[in-house]
């Protein structure tokens, strides 16, 4: 029976690395004219991502806050990429990085974000303490309608057999 080996996974630089000279500059050139041709959606990529690629750089292990963070951060760019879109020019990428009120709302987005990604579990625990003290205010007021029922010494001797 012919044993089974598992193949090492291959890395980026590996691959990187096997390319030769002419693919590379080959790679190099295609990207260049593709960032030149698009050069206004990049830069306003470029800028309006930057809370996104700071926690990229800065945090790269946690990917749940890159993810939302990210997410709330493109949320907030993708309005004035379709304005962009509509009238693609140099002049209207610097126009919409230089208006203050959509730097505000591009930017404000991801603060969003960051206060849903440290908030939620606080709200997910007071919600749960909150549910918790109502069940436990339910019960208390059972067991009280319980012991009316019963009597206060039958009760009281079945909740000592259940404590011991």
């Amino acid at each position: 029976m012919k044993k089974i080996t598992k193949k090492p996974s291959s890395d980026f630089k590996k691959s990187f690395k096997s390319l030769s000279l002419a693919r590379k500059s080959l790679l190099f050139i295609f990207l260049a004219i593709l960032a030149s041709s698009v050069l206004p959606a990049v830069i306003v990529i470029l800028i309006g991502l930057l809370p996104t690629i700071t926690i990229l750089f800065t945090d790269p292990k946690n990917s749940a806050k890159l993810v939302i963070i990210g997410c709330f951060n493109l949320s907030g760019l993708f309005v004035y990429l379709i304005n962009l879109i509509n009238q693609f020019s140099m002049d209207n990428a610097f126009s919409i990085l230089g208006d203050v009120f959509n730097m505000v709302i591009i930017l404000g987005s991801a603060a969003l974000g960051f206060l849903v990604y440290y908030e939620m579990p606080n709200l997910f625990v007071y919600i749960t303490q909150n549910s918790s003290q109502r069940r436990l205010v339910n019960i208390d007021k059972e067991l009280a309608k319980i012991s009316e029922e019963w009597g206060e010494q039958i009760f009281n001797e079945q909740s000592n057999k259940i404590k011991q």
